[in-house]
């Protein structure tokens, strides 16, 4: 088999940080390469200088044998490499058509060529099997259409190398099964394939070898995955042993604290009614679509909502707008956390911050910058965020650390009552998740409510005290902790399954208020 990509001690240094430090492993033809370690490992750093985006500080790229120096992402496409970024790059003003074929469009009479290119586009959807209008636009679809778009793209530049940075994290079941099947023709058809994941079951689905990082350095390179247990992978990711990942605590509930009742809006198919008790982790499963997103965003304030009301503690939250929600206590950490949680070019100091500014009544520069410096610290600490300091600038953090700096700046809020996690794991490492996991636990022994909506039902069942499941747009069912299996869920999730269950009451835990 032949070493068709090769890394031979390439390095990579940013303010503050090496972010790749020698790194060298070889990639063959017709295999599926997997890349693993934990966020801000290195891994997305050395696809991006693979696809063009970073220059390496030192060592060597070699392509088919021949050593590259790519000095653009037009380098690297020229050359045959493909890269599908994690966080994806796309105009969201321009069509799929347009997107996937962005540079390459067809010209007839100096002009574009709209109806070619999206008679071509059209057939290439349609081979790979994709459900797709090539005039959409990108702005109008779901995260998992525009992932899937990206995906069609590499394709579509018959690539030798294609690179994928986390593909699934926002699919529903089928498109991943769609992507299942086109990563297995790559490789049959000769293909060199990079793929990352944190999901360790697809890991062993596809990867015929794989190579761990850790704090910018390849640890070791198994040549045949099957062979090598998963517990070790994970020590080997994390550097220590992860006996139980979810870490979840029973705890005494307390009373009734937050009602929705006959809660619509213009993306939830009627009104839709739940419950929550102080203490409670409730999660909230369902397929893409499923509109579990859409009634947390309602709930929130975030958009509007043409019935039902939202009590906490006995009162109902105003629905003026998100700054309502906050007020009350109720916060929420959005599911792209490149598009609505982070202020990409803003420091970590102040993306923590800048919610808590408003209850600084004292004025003074001085007093404010060190209360701020004083609070970023502590929780940069306590959240374990890996940066360099306070001060870098958030969008230079991996996702991982990304999502920290979000839950840091809600857990600063000193009235907070419901957290609303949506997907707050995704595109994460398996260590990041237990710290995440730990924090879930943390806030929900404090009393307060926390909603956990997650498109990873194992996640769903390992953190929850109780499941509730969407279906098109309704909530179809209510779980216990107890009787949430699998196979339960799967039940009421998938369309054309039996009749919704009945409403249950949360499982029954001493009553006593921990608030």
């Amino acid at each position: 088999m032949t070493a068709y990509l090769q890394f031979d001690q390439v390095s990579k240094v940013f303010p503050g940080v090496k972010a790749l430090n020698g790194v060298s492993f070889a990639a063959h033809a017709g295999q599926v390469h997997g890349l693993l370690g934990e966020n801000g490992a290195g891994k997305s750093t050395l696809l991006k200088i693979l696809g063009g985006q970073y220059k390496p500080d030192g060592g060597r790229l070699l392509v088919d044998g021949k050593e590259c120096r790519f000095t653009s992402a037009k380098d690297a496409i020229g050359a045959g490499i493909a890269v599908i970024h994690q966080e994806l790059q796309y105009v969201p003003e321009l069509t799929v058509a347009e997107n996937i074929l962005l540079g390459r469009m067809p010209a007839r009479f100096g002009l574009l060529d709209k109806p070619k290119a999206h008679k071509m586009v059209a057939e290439k959807l349609a081979a790979i099997g994709v459900d797709l209008a090539p005039d959409a636009r990108l702005a109008d679809l779901s995260i998992a259409q525009r992932q899937m778009v990206e995906i069609c793209k590499a394709i579509m530049q018959d690539a030798r190398v294609i690179a994928f940075d986390e593909p699934t994290s926002s699919l529903s079941h089928r498109e991943t099964e769609i992507l299942f099947r086109l990563v297995k023709e790559l490789r049959a058809d000769g293909r060199t394939l990079i793929y990352i994941s944190h999901r360790l079951e697809e890991l062993y689905a596809l990867c015929d070898a794989c190579t761990i990082f850790r704090d910018g350095r390849k640890i070791v390179t198994h040549d045949v995955m099957a062979d090598v247990p998963r517990e070790r992978l994970i020590s080997d990711m994390v550097g220590r042993e992860l006996s139980d990942i979810y870490d979840y605590r029973t705890r005494p509930l307390g009373e009734e604290r937050l009602k929705i009742q006959g809660l619509d809006g213009k993306h939830v198919k009627g009104p839709q009614s739940f419950s929550m008790r102080g203490g409670e982790v409730l999660g909230f499963f369902g397929l893409v679509g499923a509109g579990r997103s859409e009634l947390m965003r309602l709930l929130y304030n975030a958009d509007p909502r043409s019935a039902g009301s939202v009590v906490l503690d006995g009162a109902t939250v105003p629905t003026s707008g998100p700054s309502a929600a906050i007020a009350a206590g109720i916060v929420l950490c959005p599911e792209d956390r490149k598009e609505q949680g982070i202020l990409a070019t803003a420091s970590v100091a102040e993306n923590i911050n800048i919610s808590v500014r408003r209850h600084d009544l004292l004025g003074g520069l001085f007093l404010r910058h060190k209360r701020e410096a004083a609070l970023a610290e502590e929780f940069i600490a306590r959240l374990r965020i890996k940066t360099p300091n306070r001060q870098q600038e958030i969008r230079l953090l991996s996702g991982g650390n990304q999502q920290k700096v979000i839950l840091a700046r809600w857990l600063a809020e000193p009235g907070l009552k419901v957290l609303i996690l949506d997907e707050p794991t995704r595109g994460i490492d398996v260590g990041a998740k237990n710290d995440i996991y730990r924090i879930i636990h943390e806030v929900a022994q404090r009393g307060c409510c926390v909603i956990v909506v997650s498109s990873e039902l194992p996640e769903v069942l390992g953190i929850s005290d109780r499941v509730i499941v969407m279906r098109e747009g309704l909530i179809c069912g209510e779980l216990s902790r107890a009787d949430a299996s699998e196979t339960e869920v799967l039940r009421l999730a998938l369309p054309d399954s039996i009749a919704p269950v009945p409403h249950i009451e949360t499982p029954a835990l001493p009553t006593r208020s921990i608030a």
